[in-house]
């Protein structure tokens, strides 16, 4: 017996492993997002400060630990082989869970997740118990503490609601005070402003962290709480001197500073109050077995856990093995860099490619806040307007970000993020409130951003569809941690062993899985990243060669689905359908993203050939457009077609369909080879052999409606066979405007070459 509960724990600490680093996968956007965001510094030193940050906290949160322990369920009411199953049933969901949230790069609470997981598999576990039991469910109470848990649901409304006000409000007032170009400001408020931010900080990292220094007597925390404002005030007087010294002497971007100092205090609170939520419940694990074998004479389901009622100091070898895994994982996790790459997004000064569609919600939200501005336009002097836009003018900014467009965001911004994340932690921790790091955080981030004129009319309705939805995915975070916990508790209950090696099983190939579509996310958006971040210039032959990549590599794609559409719809291959309907979306998204940045690609054109070239280049990407649209509207009815089980195609109409994907795929085999060598001589040809296949079309359909005449056909795949014909037709015309214009486009830069070689040549002779 004792063998199956080592294994039970052996499995705990690698889970515990592994959930170190889906959770700092998740959480390191806490901490990266400002100086990240705002390139306070290069990119390793951020990440030293940060990996600094994590190695100290980590010594801090030995007292955190007895919330695993005692902090959601009563454990003196539970045996210890039902702990086991608590704690197992934990860990298995908290690692699925996190790892689904990095995956999507949607920032979310792990706080919030153990709390709920805990609550989940403790109620699975007590259902099990009260079932036996005849006083039934009202015997639940003596189990939970329920109390905790909607303390952490009231944390959750209140730190939104706060974190995204305050932040907009001092965000709004700070840049009113600096402006975008704020290195006059500094000279004189930086100082103060650099005091006040640091002496904040230190507030912070005194009252998130001195209860777990394990350093620290009873006496001396007790003085440092006495006498925190005597701390603060001689705090903010040598921290505005120094900033003013520095200033003067080394001219010093004091922003800079607040911000490296910010991301070191978030970064030690978070692994001062988090690591909890990833070792905490191993380390509850491996301290019931050690009580357990100290035991005699009890079997474990007789031997009571009143052992976890005591205080236990948290071995600092294994604070300091957690801490170096984390640091690990922040180095390495590119799962991080998308949850942190989500955060900068929403709150990014610049143009972006948006992650999110709009909503009816964001929409509604929009319209009313240009309402409200309307209405204090009307009683707010033009003067003082004027005065006001001319704070907020982010001209200055958009100059500076060009020289490096990885710059969502400037330092007053940035330093603003962490200042008021960290009172607002501070504040709430001395009221002994429940609230999460990441929701204050985040939310905060979103509130500066909104008052700082990131979220415009173009982005707007984008953005805030992308707040809503995390912090949907909050919620989402607290019901599915609480259900899928209390599920695999009671599937452990009732399958023991065998359940347990399935589960982790499932774990295994969960997170596989969604390491595979994280990858594949990853190389699709890396695919227009670059160009959209790109700011070189360019000239005619350059947009000509970025065209033709972009279309050929399209044009192959939709050659391959069609003849794929085609043939699954003549064999109804469900599976080969299924496929090439994703291959069209994912064809959508790529050409759908290269239209929303023509807008980029024009501003780099070059002066001269701006217009010529741009003119092309839209008119390429029109019919590119048009092209995946007419596979789109193929694609689509075919599926439905064959996945509804429907008739399937007559004799003539198979082999009539054969014919034309021959023959097509012949023609844009022609056509590419064409766009590909840049000879345009067999362009005629090419056209010849359209018009062919149209005409083909139009004989294949008069065969058909004679067929209708004479037979009692299917309506539906007539229906259907028509539809195929006339959108292949439109496929055809699109692909040979298509060719055109390319041809076009090439004489184009012919002429241009030639004008540019006679400019050059007749200042000489």
């Amino acid at each position: 017996m004792e063998i199956f509960y080592i294994v039970i724990v052996a499995v705990l600490f690698i889970l515990a492993i592994s959930d170190l680093v889906v959770g700092v996968s998740n959480d390191a956007v806490n901490f990266l997002n400002s100086a990240i965001g705002s390139k306070a510094a290069p990119f390793r030193l951020i990440m030293i400060i940060a990996a600094a940050g994590i190695l100290i906290g980590t010594t801090f949160s030995s007292g955190m630990m007895e919330v695993a322990r005692k902090g959601i369920f009563h454990p003196e009411q539970f045996y210890f082989s039902e702990i086991m199953i608590i704690f197992l049933a934990v860990m298995i969901t908290d690692v699925i869970l996190l790892d689904l949230f990095n995956t999507f790069g949607l920032p979310t609470s792990t706080t919030v997740s153990i709390v709920f997981e805990l609550l989940g598999a403790a109620v699975g576990v007590a259902i099990i118990k009260i079932s036996h039991s005849p006083e039934g469910i009202n015997s639940m109470g003596d189990y939970i503490n329920s109390e905790r848990a909607l303390l952490i649901i009231s944390g959750i409304l209140l730190s939104v609601i706060i974190a995204f006000s305050v932040g907009a409000i001092v965000q709004y007032f700070s840049r009113l005070m600096f402006s975008f170009n704020y290195n006059k400001s500094l000279k004189w408020l930086g100082s103060i402003w650099g005091g006040l931010a640091i002496t904040a900080i230190t507030y912070f990292i005194l009252l998130k962290g001195a209860k777990g220094i394990s350093f620290l007597s009873s006496e001396n925390l007790t003085w440092i709480q006495e006498h925190s404002m005597l701390i603060l005030g001689w705090s903010f007087l040598f921290w505005t001197v120094l900033m003013q010294l520095l200033i003067w002497l080394f001219k010093i971007n004091i922003l800079k500073i607040i911000v490296l100092v910010g991301t070191f205090a978030l970064a030690m609170a978070f692994a001062g109050n988090d690591l909890v939520n990833f070792i905490g419940v191993p380390l509850a694990g491996f301290e019931s077995f050690k009580a357990f074998i100290a035991s005699s004479g009890f079997s474990p389901e007789t031997f009571a856990m009143d052992a976890l009622q005591a205080k236990v100091k948290t071995p600092t070898l294994f604070l300091l093995l957690a801490g170096i895994i984390m640091v690990i994982t922040l180095w390495l996790s590119k799962k991080a860099r998308s949850v942190v790459k989500t955060s900068i997004n929403l709150s990014d000064q610049n143009v972006v490619e948006e992650r999110f569609e709009s909503s009816v919600l964001a929409r509604s939200l929009v319209r009313q806040s240009i309402f409200v501005g309307n209405f204090f336009r009307k009683i707010i002097p033009n003067p003082l307007q004027k005065k006001i836009e001319k704070r907020f003018d982010p001209a200055y900014f958009k100059k500076t970000v060009k020289k490096d467009k990885e710059i969502a965001f400037d330092l007053v911004r940035a330093s603003v993020n962490l200042v008021v994340a960290s009172i607002l932690i501070a504040f709430a921790t001395s009221l002994k409130l429940p609230l999460s790091t990441t929701y204050v955080t985040f939310m905060v981030a979103m509130g500066t951003s909104l008052a700082d004129g990131a979220w415009d009319r173009e982005s707007a309705v984008y953005r805030i569809t992308g707040v809503i939805t995390v912090i949907g995915g909050w919620f989402f975070t607290a019901l599915s941690a609480f259900s899928a916990a209390l599920v695999i508790a009671l599937l452990i209950s009732w399958g023991g062993m065998i359940a347990i090696a399935a589960l982790i099983m499932l774990a295994v190939f969960f997170i596989y899985k969604t390491h595979v579509l994280h990858k594949k996310r990853t190389e699709s958006e890396k695919k227009t990243e670059l160009e959209i971040r790109s700011d070189a210039a360019l000239d005619g032959e350059s947009v000509y060669q970025n065209c033709t990549t972009s279309v050929v590599a399209t044009l192959l794609a939709v050659s391959e689905i069609y003849k794929i559409i085609l043939t699954g719809l003549i064999n109804e291959k469900r599976k080969k359908l299924k496929k090439a309907l994703k291959d069209v979306k994912s064809l959508n998204k790529e050409v759908k993203a290269l239209k929303k940045n023509i807008h980029n690609t024009i501003r780099r054109i070059e002066e001269e050939e701006s217009v010529e070239s741009g003119n092309y280049y839209v008119q390429i990407l029109d019919y590119l457009r048009e092209i995946v649209h007419c596979v789109t509207y193929i694609s689509n009815p075919v599926f439905d077609h064959v996945d509804n089980n429907h008739a399937p195609l007559l004799n003539y109409q198979s082999e009539d369909l054969k014919n034309l994907s021959a023959k097509t795929e012949n023609y844009y085999s022609r056509l590419i080879q064409i766009i590909t060598k840049n000879s345009y001589k067999q362009t005629d040809q090419s056209i010849a052999l359209m018009y062919e296949l149209v005409e083909d079309i139009s004989k294949f359909k008069k065969k058909h409606l004679k067929q209708i005449k004479k037979d009692s056909i299917s309506t539906r795949i007539s229906l259907l066979y028509l539809d195929v014909l006339s959108e292949s037709k439109n496929l055809l015309l699109y692909s040979n405007n298509l060719l055109k214009a390319f041809r076009d486009f090439a004489e184009y830069n012919k002429l241009s070459k030639i004008k540019k070689i006679k400019k050059d040549i007749l200042p000489i002779n």
